[in-house]
């Protein structure tokens, strides 16, 4: 696969690789499990690294980080002349008006939606399904407004689900195809993927797969302007535009970390302190710093909200212009090339096998109670079937396998008289332990999906699901 940026080393490029040694540490000590890191600075890559088995080649789940991408595929339709920011919805998709749509629902514009200032209470995503299990859009327009237009943000994924839509149905193409021809392929990017919804079309607001530099170069696109290399792929202004604050933003309920909450928020990016980013679920980042000329993109599985740019304010930015050393350098590069999970501890125990049933009693159980689990040693590992999935097992190392098309790694041993697997959806965040002792399975995701826990969903390519993602 070709670089998409240019290589350099941390001291060329004016960044002590200390202080991304220190940025490394600070995330494993507040429990941010990346999957991925990349450090970009002054459109070098300067850092990479990648937490095996997960690999510089493969896509990764971005979850609302998609919704930035959209933002983008609404400024390219802009600038073609067939959408403006004040086009009311009503208006651009009149087919999915219901007959007793309120003034303010009949009010919301192109605007409203992209800073998520609509006016609902609360993300509509839920009560506007349950409203109109066939029409999303409908739903969103029969879900009750709290406040007026344009006067408060809430976050509201359905917003960016209709802004797809809407992009569609004036441009006359899918939202995938057109950020495919005028974004992805003029920048070398040939691996994007998406989860769907149950109709084929793109979700919008989540479900883009792209390589961790495929994310770190669209964080350089926008640090350009739109620019790149000599092509000017989005205007300007439209970048700009998209990620300047429009409105502010409440702090967290829950107290997290993240002491950019109240920073406000653009046209479907987050702004920060220092820049702007965006942001999905369970640590997805493309994080932007105008100023210093820096972009870090981070792929991970989960992590406090806000861990992770306050580690790079903290961290790494005060490392900017204080190169170090070319050792710190290689430091910093051994470190990375040891980035790893740990295979499932235990012995191999080649002659042994196992059959049990799935107690799937719990909340968020993988797979159904009763599902049959056997465990079958192949090879110096093992044969595992989950009902009507199969997988392979690796001990001491991990085995990859594709039962219904997406890939699965997997690493496994004995624990006294318990086998134990770990099982990772690879592209996703997520991942299941197996534990199977004297006829009985549980398995258990390590964060459960926003799709929904069922394994055999998430192990189909593309996904399909009804919109449900919070």
């Amino acid at each position: 696969m070709p670089a998409l940026l240019p290589r350099s080393t941390p001291t060329a490029a004016g960044v002590s690789a200390r202080s991304i040694v220190e940025l490394l540490d600070r995330l494993e000590a507040e429990s941010v499990e990346c999957h991925s890191i990349m450090v970009v600075r002054r459109g070098h890559v300067v850092a990479e690294g990648w937490w095996a088995p997960y690999s510089a080649e493969r896509p990764h789940l971005l979850y609302s980080l998609t919704k930035s991408f959209t933002s983008i595929a609404v400024g390219l339709a802009i600038a073609d002349g067939l959408l403006a920011l004040d086009d009311r919805l009503v208006d651009v998709l009149p087919d999915h008006v219901p007959d007793d749509v309120s003034e303010q629902g009949r009010r919301i514009t192109v605007h409203h939606l992209l800073s998520m200032t609509a006016g609902h209470a609360e993300d509509s995503l839920e009560q506007a399904w349950q409203l109109e299990p066939g029409d999303l859009v409908k739903g969103f327009l029969r879900t009750p407004f709290a406040a007026p237009e344009g006067t408060q943000h809430t976050y509201d994924n359905s917003t960016t689900f209709i802004l797809a839509r809407m992009v569609e149905r004036v441009t006359g193409r899918d939202l995938r195809e057109l950020l495919d021809e005028r974004i992805f392929q003029p920048m070398g990017i040939d691996h994007a993927e998406w989860d769907r919804v149950a109709s084929g079309a793109a979700f919008g607001f989540h479900g883009l797969h792209l390589t961790t530099e495929a994310v770190a170069a669209f964080g350089e696109l926008l640090l350009r302007g739109g620019l790149w290399h000599d092509r000017q792929l989005v205007p300007r202004e439209w970048v700009e535009l998209a990620t300047s604050r429009h409105i502010e933003t409440l702090q967290l309920a829950d107290g997290s970390l993240d002491a950019d909450s109240t920073a406000g928020y653009g046209y479907q990016f987050w702004m920060s302190r220092d820049g702007y980013r965006g942001y999905g679920s369970f640590e997805q980042l493309c994080m932007v710093y105008p100023e210093q000329d820096l972009v870090v993109a981070v792929t991970a599985g989960d992590g406090p909200s806000g861990a992770t740019p306050n580690a790079v304010r903290e961290c790494l930015l005060p490392g900017l212009d204080d190169a170090g050393s070319t050792r710190d350098d290689e430091i910093l590069a051994d470190r990375l090339r040891q980035l790893s999970f740990a295979p499932v501890p235990g012995s191999a125990a080649p002659e042994r096998s196992v059959k049990a049933r799935l107690d799937g009693s719990a909340a968020d159980s993988p797979l159904p109670d009763g599902t049959t689990v056997t465990v079958d040693p192949v090879g110096g590992g093992w044969r595992l079937r989950l009902g009507p999935l199969d997988f392979e097992v690796g001990h001491g190392e991990w085995r990859e396998s594709s039962p219904l098309g997406r890939p699965v790694i997997a690493t496994g041993a004995w624990q006294d008289d318990t086998f134990v697997a770990e099982l990772f959806v690879i592209t996703t965040p997520h991942r299941v332990r197996l534990a199977v002792e004297a006829g009985t399975a549980v398995a258990t995701w390590n964060t459960v999906p926003l799709t929904g826990p069922n394994l055999v969903l998430h192990v189909q390519s593309p996904l399909m699901t009804r919109p449900d993602v919070s």
